[in-house]
């Protein structure tokens, strides 16, 4: 493989979150004490990823660089536009216009903005659960209610949309915005077409505003067919905003740039003259090289997830009989119930973080329907998720035998 996936980076003093901030983001105390030294720490938690960086963006930002002056940046001409489009083209059969891609430093503030633009105060968002919290709080930064529909989970471990449920919910007149999370985070779900037909149906049926967060769309299992951005399936529906990035699939999350494509004109007149125009120029360049430059860089760490995913798999059934792994499709995100080691109020979190030093996000991490499940970030070179493993697995062996 023409790219080392299996090195071991030392990100210690780089002020990494996942490294430097998990007590009080994981334990809200930041002088919470485990038995295990910092470097013992074995970190499945946040969503970056430990892989290098390809060296294609690497070099577009040296190159950037070399130019000795980053002052005040916008978008000015069309590269980004021509490069996210003929991704989206090549891989998705899918297109959009210049005008409305608008660029912000994250999804999430993106969505916090929007739902602030969109929504009255006493309106509610709505989106499926389990869920990823953030949507939840771009929410409450905005003193919004949310409404939650539950996914139905299979004896199999996958998950199926209860669209009876949905299009209660959606009926409710105080309801205007709803959030698909396309591909699915955390249980790796890649929604066929149909199933895309169904909530576009209910969408437009209910003359909702739809936020399709795509930012997981790139990563994909071995015969998985090609993510379906919601866009492809609603072509014409005014009230649809797309939400795509470069961060998770190429792990620059730090460089905070991503793509926001706005149908509507209203809505994209108020982002435009709202104070979004300045950019990071190194960020912006490191979001245009991996569109252009680094697609084979994503092949070769898809085929690389895919044998993690693999392993973490065989693992669990070799040593972990009674938990289950749900068949992912997408992400770098495994998602494992556990419900059969620990009780429903346990703190899944402290124990393995205490017993195996091994950090992870369990159900608390997440909105509801989540109960005793953990998701661990399997984006790691393989030794690394190994030595993790099998630390996970001696502690419960332990607690059983206790």
């Amino acid at each position: 493989m023409k790219y080392d996936f299996d090195q071991r980076i030392d990100r210690r003093n780089t002020n990494a979150k996942k490294f430097d901030g998990y007590k009080a983001y994981m334990f809200k105390d930041a002088s919470i004490k485990l038995p295990y030294e910092d470097d013992e720490l074995i970190h499945f938690w946040i969503a970056d990823m430990e892989f290098a960086v390809a060296p294609e963006i690497t070099e577009a930002i040296k190159k950037r660089l070399d130019q000795k002056i980053y002052g005040y940046t916008i978008n000015s001409d069309r590269r980004l536009y021509d490069a996210l489009n003929s991704w989206c083209m090549n891989r998705y059969e899918w297109t959009f216009d210049e005008d409305e891609l608008v660029i912000s430093p994250g999804i999430v503030p993106a969505i916090r903005t929007l739902i602030g633009y969109i929504c009255a105060d006493d309106e509610k968002v709505l989106f499926n659960t389990p869920a990823y919290v953030q949507f939840a709080s771009a929410a409450k930064l905005n003193n919004i209610d949310i409404v939650t529909s539950p996914f139905i989970k299979n004896c199999d471990g996958t998950y199926d949309i209860d669209y009876i449920d949905l299009e209660k919910k959606m009926a409710k007149a105080d309801t205007p915005v709803f959030i698909l999370c396309n591909p699915h985070n955390p249980t790796g779900k890649a929604y066929t077409e149909d199933e895309l037909e169904k909530f576009a149906e209910l969408i437009k049926k209910y003359d909702m505003w739809v936020i399709s967060d795509e930012i997981h769309c790139d990563l994909r299992r071995e015969g998985t067919p090609a993510h379906i951005p919601l866009g492809k399936v609603m072509p014409d529906y005014d009230k649809l905003i797309t939400c795509m990035s470069t961060s998770k699939s190429f792990n620059i999350a730090g460089l905070a740039e991503s793509s926001i494509i706005i149908r509507n004109e209203k809505l994209r007149n108020t982002w435009n003259t709202s104070g979004h125009e300045n950019i990071n120029p190194l960020s912006h360049e490191a979001t245009i090289a991996a569109y252009t430059k680094g697609e084979e860089w994503l092949k070769c760490c898809n085929t690389y997830l895919d044998e993690n995913f693999k392993y973490l798999v065989d693992f669990v059934a070799d040593n972990l009989p009674k938990a289950k792994v749900c068949p992912s499709q997408t992400t770098y995100l495994g998602w494992i119930d556990m419900s059969e080691y620990f009780n429903e109020d346990d703190d899944i979190e402290l124990f393995f973080a205490h017993e195996a030093g091994v950090l992870i996000e369990a159900d608390k991490a997440f909105v509801d329907n989540a109960n005793r499940m953990v998701r661990i970030n399997l984006a790691c070179p393989r030794s690394y998720l190994k030595e993790g493993l099998a630390k996970m697995a001696k502690a419960l062996d332990y607690a059983l035998v206790s």
